[in-house]
């Protein structure tokens, strides 16, 4: 089980990228005794809730965190399983995720909320269920189940057996190389000292230790793309009377899941008061890895 020992080294880390944050972390306990942590800075300023893409934890943040943590009291979160999070009990579910994801803004909130990817996604949907606990919402090139469908076989097929030769290296004990590997990118646009991306490449370890932690990144991955699921949860959370900006990336798909991205970017914009798409150039998926600049600073326009 992770503890806030083990996570220490995000702490360090992310201290090293935001030196004046005053990083510490917070947690929740649920109903059935599990912990739900999250990292988040001593300002007083508004709340920003940050929440990743599917495996993701909240050193995925690190590259846009120096931009907002002066000026804002922000939390990025470990979904359960992930990070320093306790593992899920049970069977993962968009449900179980939304409730997990309702408890946090109801300890941490009001908050604008920020969703990377899968969290774009999760995000809608808290803030259907609590929409008076939310100032807004920022979706940066979030899931849609418009796109899943039409994702060819071949990447849903090649993406299964890469996540389960990822846990397969995990209980093996020949998991350290591949994760390495993973966090390079990240260690990369996080900073050039070569000091501070030795710390990022520890945190990063730190953060999928545990075999739990390697699970629940497939578990998530497998979840986003339940594509029935998310049409549930959809007709069941319809968009919230909240302000929304949905960021949208401009490579790293192919042309047909582009176009439709972008179709469904504007349609979710036009569903919300205000909604605004922003196509944000030279990015890929993780905007906020590519284009970091111009990430905090939709992210700064929202949270006012």
């Amino acid at each position: 089980m992770a503890s806030r020992r083990q996570s220490d080294p995000v702490i360090t880390a992310l201290s090293a990228l935001a030196p004046d944050a005053q990083l510490s972390w917070g947690e929740i306990v649920r109903d059935d005794g599990r912990h739900l942590r999250w990292i988040e800075t001593a300002s007083t300023g508004p709340t920003i809730l940050l929440v990743g893409g599917a495996g993701d934890t909240v050193l995925d943040w690190g590259p846009v965190l120096p931009a907002l943590a002066t000026d804002f009291h922000v939390i990025a979160y470990d979904r359960g399983g992930l990070g320093a999070s306790d593992p899920v009990h049970g069977r993962l579910t968009i449900e179980s995720q939304v409730d997990d994801l309702v408890a946090l803004l109801d300890a941490v909130g009001p908050a604008l909320m920020v969703g990377h990817s899968w969290g774009g996604l999760l995000v809608q949907f808290a803030a259907a269920a609590r929409p008076e606990r939310v100032t807004g919402l920022v979706l940066i090139d979030p899931t849609h189940e418009g796109v899943m469908t039409i994702v060819p076989t071949r990447l849903k097929v090649s993406s299964e057996l890469s996540l389960a030769w990822m846990v397969l290296l995990k209980y093996v004990g020949r998991f350290d190389k591949q994760l390495d590997g993973f966090a390079d990118g990240l260690m990369k646009v996080c900073s050039d000292d070569p000091a501070i991306q030795r710390l990022v490449l520890a945190a990063y370890r730190a953060e999928y230790a545990e075999r739990y932690q390697v699970v629940s990144v497939r578990t998530e991955n497998r979840l986003a793309g339940d594509v029935d699921a998310a049409l549930r949860a959809r007709a069941a959370n319809p968009p919230a009377d909240v302000p929304m900006t949905v960021l949208t990336a401009t490579r790293g798909k192919l042309p047909a899941l582009q176009v439709r991205a972008a179709q469904l970017a504007d349609e979710t914009a036009a569903a919300y008061p205000g909604g605004q798409h922003i196509v944000v150039d030279d990015a890929g998926h993780y905007i906020h890895h590519d284009q970091p600049a111009a990430a905090a600073a939709a992210i700064k326009a929202a949270a006012g």
